[in-house]
C-alpha cells in the first residue's frame, strides 16, 4: 500500500470514529429506545404538561409550576383525612428535600388537597406550600387509600415526570431527588 491510499484510509478511520457514535444515537433516538436508568419512582408516561394547569394557594394567588430558577417541585396528593401515617412520611419528605444541603432550595414543596387538622398537623403549613386545583389532571395519580399520601415529581419547566405511589419509599426519593436535583 502506497503513502497516499495509507493516508486516506487513516483519515477516514478518524472520521468514522467520531461520525458512528452520532449514526449510532441518532438511530437508536429514532428507534425509540430510552436508556433505563434507576428511578425509585414509576415514570408518568405520557408526561404531563402541568404549566396551564390552575393551582391557588391557601392565600389566593395563583401558583405555577413552571419557572425559569429550575426549580422543582414535589406535589403531595394526600388520600382522604391525611393524619399520623401521611403526616409521618410528609415529614421523611421535608427531610429528604433538607438532606440536599445547599440544593435545598431547587425543590419547592406543594401540598395539593384538604389541609391535615389537628395536634400533628402543627407547623404543616410552614414547611409546605398548601393550594387546591378545580383541575383533576392528577386525579389518577392522587392515592385512594385512607391516611396516605403519593407524590409526584414536577420538573421546573412544569412537566409531571415521576409518581410516587402511596406508601412509597423516602430514602429512594432522597435518592431521586440528589439526581434531578444537583
Amino acid at each position: 500500500m502506497d503513502l497516499r491510499n495509507r493516508r486516506r484510509l487513516q483519515a477516514g478511520l478518524i472520521v468514522a470514529i467520531f461520525v458512528l457514535p452520532i449514526v449510532g444515537m441518532l438511530g437508536m433516538t429514532w428507534s425509540g429506545w430510552m436508556p433505563h436508568g434507576r428511578s425509585y419512582g414509576e415514570r408518568i408516561r405520557p408526561e404531563r404538561d402541568l404549566a396551564g394547569m390552575p393551582v391557588w394557594l391557601a392565600d389566593g394567588k395563583p401558583f405555577t409550576f413552571a419557572n425559569r430558577d429550575a426549580v422543582w417541585t414535589l406535589v403531595a396528593l394526600p388520600g382522604s383525612d391525611c393524619a399520623g401515617h401521611c403526616l409521618r412520611q410528609l415529614d421523611l419528605v421535608n427531610r429528604a428535600r433538607i438532606s440536599l444541603g445547599q440544593h435545598a432550595g431547587n425543590l419547592r414543596l406543594l401540598y395539593l388537597g384538604a389541609p391535615p387538622s389537628g395536634v400533628a398537623a402543627k407547623g404543616f403549613e410552614k414547611v409546605w406550600t398548601l393550594a387546591t386545583t378545580p383541575s383533576t389532571t392528577l386525579d389518577d395519580l392522587r392515592t385512594d387509600a385512607r391516611d396516605s399520601v403519593s407524590a409526584v415529581l414536577v420538573t421546573p419547566t412544569g412537566k409531571a415526570l415521576t409518581r410516587y405511589a402511596a406508601n412509597f419509599d423516602p430514602a429512594g426519593l432522597r435518592k431521586d431527588l440528589n439526581k434531578v436535583v444537583h
